[in-house]
């Protein structure tokens, strides 16, 4: 069973606040430590306020991305190049950094992606803290519906055709059960139907069936949007 804990912030400030300090303990932490990063505007300023100072990490760190839109990799669009401000701040090897190659067919680029988060498992890292964001339409990842949840049974990536056109590589229910602390970082205007059906444990929310393989899961959410 999947319990859920949520944590209000009063602000945008304290949410971006709160996230920074997670974030920086996660970057710290020692041994084989993999953290997840979500995509979107939410998490961009906490990304960024640690990008601007001294950034301690340890040698075993690997980050990884709960999901990544098929553009190339320095579209404004991907989430990689949204996060280059960090990424170039913890100056990682190449290999510490598992990212979607989208230079690549996008199947091709969905099995790539899975064959990384393999191996990453496989060789006993610790996926901890893992950030999720949440759409209006329910989503989280690149995880749209009931499709998509089909066919990511077995699997740890699959390629996704989102409904705005646009295709994606996204981690799937099963590799995020492997994740110890996923956490919905939720803010900005238009989520409230969502946000609400999250928060209830709608078993027909799209976001919440992703992670019901995961015994705890966190909401933080900004009261003030």
């Amino acid at each position: 069973m999947t319990t859920l804990s949520i944590s209000r912030f009063p602000t945008r400030e304290a949410l971006d606040g709160a996230l920074e300090q997670s974030l920086r303990r996660a970057i710290a932490t020692s041994g084989a430590y993999a953290l997840m990063l979500a995509g979107g505007t939410t998490p961009l300023p906490a990304y960024r306020a640690i990008a601007g100072g001294p950034l301690p990490h340890a040698d075993g760190l690997r980050i990884l991305f709960s999901d990544e839109r098929y553009v190339p990799a320095a579209s404004e669009a991907s989430n990689y190049h949204q996060t280059r401000p960090l990424l170039d701040a913890l100056a990682l090897p190449p290999a510490a950094i598992l990212r979607v190659r989208t230079e690549l067919p996008l199947e091709e680029a969905a099995a790539d992606y899975e064959r990384q988060l393999a191996a990453l498992t496989q060789g006993g890292a610790t996926v901890g803290l893992g950030l999720l964001g949440l759409g209006a339409d329910g989503h989280t990842a690149s995880l749209f519906g009931t499709p998509d949840l089909e066919r990511a049974r077995g699997r740890l990536a699959i390629a996704v055709h989102r409904p705005d056109g646009m295709s994606a590589v996204s981690v799937t229910p099963d590799f995020l059960a492997r994740v110890a602390q996923p956490v919905f970082v939720v803010a900005g205007s238009g989520k409230h139907n969502a946000l609400r059906a999250l928060s209830a444990q709608d078993p027909q929310l799209t976001a919440w069936r992703a992670v019901q393989g995961c015994p705890h899961v966190a909401l933080w959410v900004c009261e003030s949007d």
